[in-house]
């Protein structure tokens, strides 16, 4: 536990919805499991809305608020901006904190375009050389069975690998009644299912293999091209009515792609797959062995040895729960599992672990960079009817 002697950080922290909690969970509870360097100070929460971030900061314990994230960047009591906005406000917020001299983590994707991140990642670069910290969030690195599929893989427990397998799969739009919001809209979100969830298999598969993708070809989908509208009065427009939007972002994403050593690889991002919630499946088969994980059964992590003889050999299930898995031993007793919001508090470590030490974090703002050239290349490729698109190294 971080005792109240450590250096303070100020967080100031722009965005209150869905990632806006889980990072303000995350803040409030790192240093109460984990003795961090810095000892984080909630000061100051950030939204357009008054009324809305006033309550919010109230329900999720910052100590002041703003509605301008212009003025975070000039309080004194900040010292790191965390970006939970959509992704049209990503490269001009994050940029200009570390234009500021702040410590940014900034939510993923990094940015809509590869231009943005492009810009993102230059700015990060400028900054980390005067001491100022950048970091994407993609959260499920932070995830324990992850975490130790990553180090299996180091070990060379999978032997060369053969086949990279992808899937992020969720049902909450599959329903054409529900309505518009800034995630079907390319002009705020840059692409749909791609980005939103697709982004977090590229960037598992990349980190567990610690490989990258070369080039891929794809194909994109939109299922329902129009929503109905919210009105003033909170009731949707659209059913049995006119008032509707036109979706512009994709529904499902599927490609194909091949790793840096070779191995093939089969991605699909989906927000349409009825009754998965938020299936994140990973399986990777090597010369030597082969794992497999599913986020909704997050505590465990499925290995084959392909050493064994053949009379006994079988995928073992591995409960991720001992202290000897990475980030577990400041938790609970082995056997009681974690849940989603501890990858949160995981990123809120291994952040502050890093600004403490003067390091940079990982994954960098070129990391995102990198996943974001990804999804650029998946979008033209789909858009030239599925022709093989390579990827800048």
């Amino acid at each position: 536990m971080t005792t109240p002697d450590r250096p303070s950080l100020g967080v100031g922290l722009i965005g209150y919805a869905f990632m806006g909690a889980a990072h303000s969970h995350a803040w409030r509870t790192a240093p109460h499991f984990f003795d961090l360097p810095l000892r984080p100070e909630l000061a100051v929460l950030a939204g357009r809305n008054r009324a809305a971030v006033t309550e919010a900061a109230a329900r999720l314990g910052w100590a002041s608020t703003e509605t301008d994230w212009r003025r975070v960047l000039e309080r004194d009591d900040v010292e790191l901006v965390d970006v939970c906005t959509p992704g049209d406000t990503h490269a001009e917020i994050a940029i200009a904190a570390l234009e500021a001299g702040k410590h940014v983590l900034c939510e993923k994707p990094l940015a809509n375009t590869v231009a943005e991140a492009e810009a993102m990642a230059e700015a990060a670069a400028r900054a980390a050389a005067n001491g100022v910290r950048s970091m994407v969030g993609f959260t499920y690195r932070r995830v324990p069975a992850i975490g130790l599929a990553r180090q299996l893989v180091a070990q060379g427990r999978l032997g060369e690998i053969r086949h990279v397998r992808a899937q992020y799969l969720q049902d909450w739009i599959a329903d054409p009644a529900v309505p518009m919001s800034w995630r079907l809209e390319k002009d705020k979100a840059g692409s749909g299912a791609l980005g939103d969830i697709g982004a977090h298999i590229v960037d598992l598969t990349q980190y567990i293999t610690g490989q990258t993708l070369t080039g891929v070809s794809a194909m994109l989908e939109t299922f329902v091209a129009e929503r109905p509208l919210p009105t003033s009065t909170g009731k949707l427009g659209g059913v049995g009515g006119t008032e509707t939007g036109q979706v512009t972002v994709d529904d499902a994403a599927i490609f194909l792609g091949r790793f840096t050593g070779g191995a093939l690889a089969t991605f699909e991002a989906t927000r349409f797959a009825l009754g998965r919630k938020n299936a994140i499946r990973i399986e990777v088969n090597g010369s030597a062995g082969s794992l497999a994980f599913d986020f909704e059964d997050m505590n465990v992590l499925h290995f084959f040895d392909g050493t064994e003889p053949a009379a006994v050999a079988g995928f073992r299930r591995i409960i991720v729960t001992e202290p000897e898995h990475p980030y577990v031993a400041a938790w609970w007793p082995a056997g009681h599992g974690l849940g989603y919001e501890h990858g949160f508090t995981h990123q809120v470590v291994d952040l502050v672990t890093a600004i403490g030490k003067g390091e940079d974090p990982t994954p960098s703002f070129a990391d995102g960079l990198q996943v974001q050239r990804v999804l650029d290349a998946v979008e033209r490729s789909a858009a030239a009817n599925s022709t093989w698109t390579e990827i800048p190294a």
